[in-house]
């Protein structure tokens, strides 16, 4: 018999943030959806500080939550890291996409005082940045990349979905992050990045928007169906 399935979900859980209990919802409805016993728990941002490959050697995957700031954005960055080196599915929504965007600038493409500015406004190299205006509480539509993994499960190239964020990758660096290997494959109707991937991973999905805030037990959302079945192949 297989084990349960093992996710990790990295951030500082708020029973009071609408966004962390609909994540919560959302994991369990694509679970049932695919028959999969699933052992789902939340891991502070400050436990992986330390040694983060360590602290998720047990996990099939990982979701990194939205929330941001975390309280430890050096855990969550080393979370990110671990799972792109280490092969673990991933998926990072809201926040976590905005992590993902640093971690890679510092790591992989060499700017290694990449910045995000909700934590240091003041920052030379900022590569996350504040929007133009807010997209919390927004619904928008986002086009998806033709023959890309994320049009193949959503099942089309026309989607929408909501928000719960502030921030997102200067577009100053867009062609730096894109031609660099963090592929955007979704746009929303003024053309600004909103979904990345990185296409040799088993799974490296991040997200401006918050899949979990549209799922339900009757019609669970594509992508996190999609991540966990990742999860149990790793499995």
């Amino acid at each position: 018999m297989n084990r349960p399935v093992v996710l990790g979900i990295v951030g500082d859980y708020d029973d009071t943030f609408v966004p962390h209990v609909r994540t919560n919802e959302a994991v369990q409805h694509a679970a049932q959806a695919l028959e999969l016993e699933l052992d789902s728990s939340w891991i502070p941002t400050s436990e992986c500080d330390a040694d983060a490959a360590r602290r998720l050697a047990g996990c099939d995957a990982v979701w990194i939550s939205p929330g941001s700031p975390y309280r430890s954005m050096r855990g969550a960055l080393e979370a990110i890291r671990a799972c792109r080196l280490g092969g673990i599915p991933l998926l990072a929504t809201c926040g976590g996409c905005q992590h993902v965007i640093i971690e890679y600038a510092r790591s992989v493409l060499g700017y290694v005082d990449a910045e995000h500015a909700e934590h240091d406004p003041y920052a030379s190299t900022l590569f996350v940045t504040p929007l133009s205006c807010s997209l919390a509480g927004k619904t928008m539509a986002v086009t998806l990349d033709a023959g890309s993994p994320i049009a193949e499960i959503y099942g089309r190239t026309q989607i929408e979905e909501q928000y719960y964020c502030n921030f997102g990758l200067n577009p100053v660096y867009e062609p730096t992050v894109h031609d660099g290997g963090l592929r955007i494959v979704g746009r929303d109707a003024d053309a600004e990045p909103r979904i990345f991937t990185l296409p040799a991973h088993p799974f490296f999905v991040a997200t401006l928007f918050v899949p979990s805030l549209t799922s339900t037990a009757d019609r669970p959302h594509p992508l996190i169906i999609a991540f966990l079945q990742a999860a149990a192949a790793r499995r």
